[in-house]
């Protein structure tokens, strides 16, 4: 929370700040939101959630509240919901402010809920001090790596999140392969049949029907930096998110982009650049897959990223369309290889 921040105890409803400009909306302080977990789409994807763990006959429902992040605090089995999922107006501002909005939709929100559910089941029964999950998982109170080294090709985790996030830690292995397991109609033992992976999602399996139906150990209802008790304004959270993230603000790609397409005016009539590589991109990736023998996954993530940028950068076509995929074809193929030699990953606030 900001430093000397003065706290108020007004709640202002949506209202009266969802028509402000970005610039006034930034002065709000976060407490001053009055916004709660009861609203909808929030409210029916959380109800989603507990649909999904009741059908698995898991009698624990994670409590979930608003705050800055996603997170599931250590020793509280509970979920922690950005502020902008409870309101259109702030998605939009964080879209703008932040390029994304991190479970903006049914289907991405669902899996972060998954995921962070993993994390509330493993607190609520604490699973990570059985000797069988250190064996798996490895070991709960490894420090947390500022950034992690995925290997994209690695077969020992599942794949949910982006960027192979099971790899940055043994308490997001368990947490990702818990979302895997939970997800409706994955199929998880015929897709990972031959990953050293289906050892993990197998003892999810029996450990969720060892805890089926019983009372956790664990049931502490706090909520961990509210959203009611954050007295920073806008403004200051997104200059310190930014600043996280910095490193990571997506120019990556650009040079390379703008050499193949053109935000100049002469082009304005031409296809986007982000729809063009959007209708090459199945063909690109899994060609660009097989010559580099790299995990059509990871060309894939190059892809999405390289998309973003170009709505971003508001780029179109500025040559025929036959030579754009070919240079975009070795584009793909050199920033692939650019990614897998420099692909740290930051891990999430």
């Amino acid at each position: 929370m900001g430093s000397g921040a003065r706290k108020s105890n007004r709640k202002i409803p949506s209202r009266s700040w969802s028509r402000l400009g970005d610039e006034a909306l930034l002065d709000l302080r976060m407490s001053d939101l009055g916004l709660s977990v009861d609203r909808p789409p929030l409210k029916r994807r959380v109800r989603r959630l507990y649909e999904e763990l009741a059908h698995r006959g898991l009698a624990f429902r994670p409590h979930v509240w608003l705050s800055s992040e996603w997170f599931s605090p250590d020793g509280v089995p509970g979920i922690a919901i950005p502020f902008y999922l409870a309101h259109p107006r702030l998605a939009k501002l964080e879209q703008r402010r932040m390029l994304e909005v991190e479970g903006g939709s049914d289907t991405q929100c669902s899996r972060i809920l998954r995921h962070e559910a993993g994390h509330c089941i493993g607190t609520a029964y604490r699973l990570h001090r059985r000797k069988k999950w250190r064996q798996l998982f490895g070991s709960f109170s490894t420090p947390y790596p500022q950034y992690y080294d995925p290997k994209p090709g690695s077969r020992g985790f599942v794949l949910h999140l982006d960027w192979w996030y099971a790899q940055a830690h043994p308490a997001e292995d368990f947490a990702e392969t818990f979302a895997v397991w939970l997800t409706p109609n994955s199929r998880w033992r015929t897709r990972y049949r031959g990953w050293p992976a289906l050892r993990k999602l197998e003892y999810v399996d029996e450990l969720m029907t060892e805890i089926a139906g019983t009372t956790a150990p664990v049931r502490s209802r706090r909520r961990v930096e509210p959203l009611d008790q954050l007295h920073t304004t806008l403004r200051e959270h997104y200059r310190r998110k930014r600043l996280y993230y910095a490193d990571e603000w997506p120019e990556f790609y650009d040079t390379d982009l703008r050499k193949l397409f053109s935000d100049d005016a002469r082009h304005a009539r031409q296809p986007t650049a982000a729809s063009f590589l959007r209708g090459v991109r199945p063909q690109i990736r899994d060609a660009v897959a097989r010559w580099t023998g790299t995990h059509t996954y990871t060309v894939d993530q190059v892809l999405r990223d390289m998309i973003d940028r170009c709505m971003e950068l508001k780029l179109r076509l500025a040559v025929p369309q036959r030579r754009a995929k070919a240079d975009a074809m070795m584009m793909v193929t050199v920033q692939t290889m650019n990614f897998l030699n420099t692909g740290r990953r930051k891990v999430a606030l």
